[in-house]
């Protein structure tokens, strides 16, 4: 099944916090609320162009409110905190003020906010595809909106909860369910967009059930709720899907082609491949070929164009079936290798569909070796016939067909060296993506099992790293430039601690972050990760100094480390990745973003084990959830013992 768009509703609504009616003691003025109010709509306004400027104002909003124990504007301005790191896709850090806003909202008795942040927080876990959280906290939004009669957070929770049972064929009726409601909601407050994705997505789910009939309806509402707009290509080529299938191919084609005109006249260039792949399936079931080929061959150029890898993926495979039943092998052999070519760079290595793959190369080159002997069947035939008549003639003719079968059974076993050659590359290549993504420890448990279990650890180094003022920067330069400047300072990072064999998880945006004792635990795996952070920030120094000698601004560091227990596993199914969760995790995060550029901020754990060894500066408290205060300390130099 295919989304338009995922199914998930932040609450960013300006809500007013002046008026609430439960109100902790009053020590504010009107121009204190009137002040946190505007430094609040400040923030909402940046949530999508500049995030870091949305989490400052919504900072100085908290405090402002804090200062005169003005409870609702703490609990908003934490709320829209959460709101600007979710944009930044920072999940554990959106979840965290979050949590925090969810507990003073409980605290005022606030039913209204408190349905506002649940919904949110259950955002965060189907964001991390953790369904059953998402649905709990889903559930308990929806039980308040429908206690204080909210409707329009009524509809999103009814969203959002059917995009949860959506996510299974198992649990469709349920989603059925909440989208049925969902849908008579979207009307009555003129939702235009929640209606036409509610009803595509009610129409989905009975297409997937062969309900052709409850389908149209569906899809028809949605077209109707769109009306014309940028979204409208997706339920117009929902339309031409239903009629293929019912050989309806006239009105399959006139949809297609009506959602073809819509993406052209609007530019949208995914819309455009999708409905020139639709009218090309409904010419294949046509078996109509020519027609077929010239609308795959605009989709490839443009899917090529915008790298539209799972559409390529579509246009490659419908390719080589039209070529296989032209008895074009040649073309089919070709476009057959680029599907499963485009495959792998999707991660998709699952062993029944590469086998698919490859049984399907081996029948295209079985037809033609079919061909090739029936050819030479006739021909023995023929000369069957002459050699009563002409013995002499016929020991000769037969000769040369003993040569030409040889010809073609050497011919079909170097085929076969070729295939096996490119399957031994096929799965060189495979291992080494697995090794690029994965510990090399943990990428063998998942090719010897097809699983890799999570693992708890005691004691687990982490360092964060991001870069202050990134968003100006990226203001200033190209995308091409952005990613270049990036991704030198990356792979710098990367050939650090790979030196001191430290773990590398993930990147995200400008933040870098890493680990020591995993995936195999190693004693003095804290001071190696101290020694990468301060060769890492030696970098950075010796960089920015060849930047400024170019008149190019320097790019200031900040780097955070701290050391505890905390779990490590791969999650996904598809694209692999091997994540770590824990306290630990957000804790070495709270490090990073309370550090300073240039330096290296510790937690006290730290301290503790490299103290003997680095003179550090100790730079007071942070609180840190389910934890409390954590003294940090600033390292300095290393000691001369």
């Amino acid at each position: 099944m295919i989304f338009r768009k995922e199914l998930i509703y932040i609450c960013v609504l300006a809500s007013s916090v002046a008026n609430s009616q439960n109100v902790s003691t009053r020590n504010f003025t009107s121009q204190d609320t009137a002040r946190v109010n505007q430094l609040l709509s400040i923030s909402k306004s940046n949530f999508s162009k500049a995030p870091d400027s949305a989490i400052l104002y919504a900072a100085r909003a908290r405090d402002l409110a804090a200062s005169v124990n003005y409870q609702e504007g703490v609990a908003y301005a934490l709320k829209n905190i959460g709101i600007a790191y979710y944009y930044q896709g920072k999940d554990v850090e959106a979840l965290d003020f979050w949590k925090k806003s969810l507990e003073i909202f409980k605290s005022m008795n606030d039913e209204i906010g408190t349905a506002n942040i649940l919904n949110n927080i259950g955002a965060i876990y189907f964001n991390q595809k953790d369904l059953t959280n998402a649905l709990e906290y889903y559930l308990q939004s929806l039980k308040l909106a429908e206690k204080t009669k909210d409707k329009l957070r009524i509809l999103s929770a009814l969203n959002n909860i059917g995009g949860v049972y959506f996510e299974k064929p198992a649990t469709h009726d349920k989603a059925l369910v909440y989208f049925l409601k969902a849908l008579p909601l979207s009307a009555e407050l003129n939702d235009t967009e929640s209606f036409g994705t509610t009803a595509a997505n009610l129409g989905e789910i009975y297409y997937a059930r062969n309900d052709d009939s409850m389908a149209l309806v569906y899809f028809n509402k949605s077209a109707k709720a769109f009306n014309d707009s940028e979204n409208s290509p997706y339920a117009y080529n929902n339309l031409g899907k239903v009629y293929d299938r019912q050989k309806k191919y006239d009105l399959a084609i006139l949809y297609h082609k009506k959602a073809l005109g819509i993406a052209r006249k609007l530019n949208g260039s995914l819309d455009i491949v999708q409905s020139l792949m639709g009218l090309a399936k409904t010419n294949i079931s046509k078996k109509n070929w020519k027609e077929a080929l010239t609308y795959l061959k605009e989709a490839e150029q443009i899917a090529t164009e915008h790298q539209y890898s799972g559409e390529l993926k579509n246009v490659f495979e419908s390719f080589s079936f039209v070529y296989n039943q032209i008895s074009d092998y040649k073309n089919a052999y070709t476009y057959q290798y680029k599907y499963a070519a485009i495959k792998d760079t999707l991660y998709n290595i699952e062993t029944d569909k590469k086998l698919g793959t490859l049984q399907f190369d081996f029948e295209i080159q079985k037809k033609q070796s079919e061909v090739d002997l029936l050819t030479k069947d006739n021909q023995l035939q023929q000369e069957n016939i002459k050699r009563q008549k002409f013995a002499k003639n016929a020991f000769l003719s037969g000769l040369f067909l003993i040569l030409m079968i040889a010809l073609i059974l050497y011919r079909n076993y170097r085929r076969k060296v070729k295939i096996n050659k490119l399957l031994d590359k096929q799965k060189d290549e495979i291992e080494g993506l697995l090794l690029n993504i994965l510990p090399a420890e943990v990428a063998k448990e998942l090719q010897t099992t097809g699983e890799a279990e999570p693992k708890h650890y005691n004691e687990v180094s982490v360092l964060f790293s991001d870069f202050k003022g990134f968003t100006a920067h990226a203001e200033k330069l190209s995308p091409q430039e952005l990613v270049q400047e990036l991704n030198a300072c990356f792979v710098a990072f990367d050939e650090i601690i790979g030196k001191y064999n430290l773990e590398k998880i993930k990147t995200i945006g400008d933040a870098y972050m890493c680990a020591g004792g995993i995936p195999i635990e190693r004693e003095g795996h804290v001071q190696s990760m101290v020694k990468a952070s301060l060769e890492m920030q030696n970098w950075i120094r010796t960089n920015n100094e060849k930047r400024l000698t170019n008149g190019l601004p320097a790019w200031d560091l900040r780097i955070g480390i701290h050391v505890g227990p905390l779990v490590a596993g791969v999650v996904g199914k598809k694209k692999y990745a091997y994540d770590i969760w824990g306290s630990t995790v957000n804790i070495a995060s709270r490090m990073e973003s309370n550090g300073e550029p240039g330096r290296v901020n510790i937690s006290s754990a730290v301290y503790e084990s490299i103290k003997s060894d680095y003179n550090c500066s100790y730079r007071g408290k942070i609180y840190a959830k389910n934890v409390g205060e954590i003294d940090m300390y600033f390292i300095d130099e290393l000691r001369n013992n």
